[in-house]
């Protein structure tokens, strides 16, 4: 089951969802609209390799905006800092930002209960486009968990992406044991 608006803004009174900064504006009928930070980055190598450590160039997005071209993976991250506590989080693009030919994600568009950071965003898109700091970028979407939790995202041990950061995070698939 969505959560609908009321029943997001009972979360956010109840401290189970958290968004900062947060602004009633955003909040639609069953979503809520996240932005896109200044913060950008793109891989350094030509070819990445999953069980290596791919570094990143970072990359401010001037007010100006900055044009982002096909055929490169960019990593962005929402401006917004959010924490789930008893709901399953899904990340997906705003249809405006689809209709711009722009990706928000290649794969990892669901978050873990208990995801408690700023979202990395794997940004791609199909013709040059200019985007800007700040500006919509995609929409949360919180579905209710059936059961108990046992394993919460910010409690397990072996998570890659619980330090809070404002920034991109490169893929930490080469810390996976496989």
């Amino acid at each position: 089951m969505i959560l609908s608006d009321k029943k997001i803004l009972t979360a956010i009174e109840n401290g189970e969802i958290v968004i900062e900064p947060y602004d009633r504006k955003s909040l639609g009928t069953n979503s809520y609209d996240v932005h896109l930070s200044k913060y950008f980055a793109v891989y350094e190598a030509e070819v990445l390799d999953a069980k290596k450590h791919n570094t990143i160039r970072e990359i401010i997005i001037p007010e100006e905006g900055y044009v982002i071209q096909p055929g490169v993976l960019y990593l962005g991250s929402t401006l917004e800092y959010t924490e789930t506590h008893n709901s399953v989080p899904f990340l997906e693009g705003k249809s405006s930002t689809g209709r711009l030919g722009i990706d928000i994600h290649a794969t990892a568009g669901k978050g873990d209960v208990g995801f408690c950071n700023h979202w990395t965003l794997e940004i791609s898109c199909i013709l040059p486009v200019r985007i800007y700091p700040r500006m919509p970028i995609g929409q949360l979407i919180y579905f209710q968990v059936e059961g108990d939790i046992e394993n919460y995202y910010n409690k397990k041990p072996n998570a890659k992406y619980n330090q809070r950061r404002v920034k991109p995070m490169e893929s930490m698939m080469w810390k996976n044991k496989w």
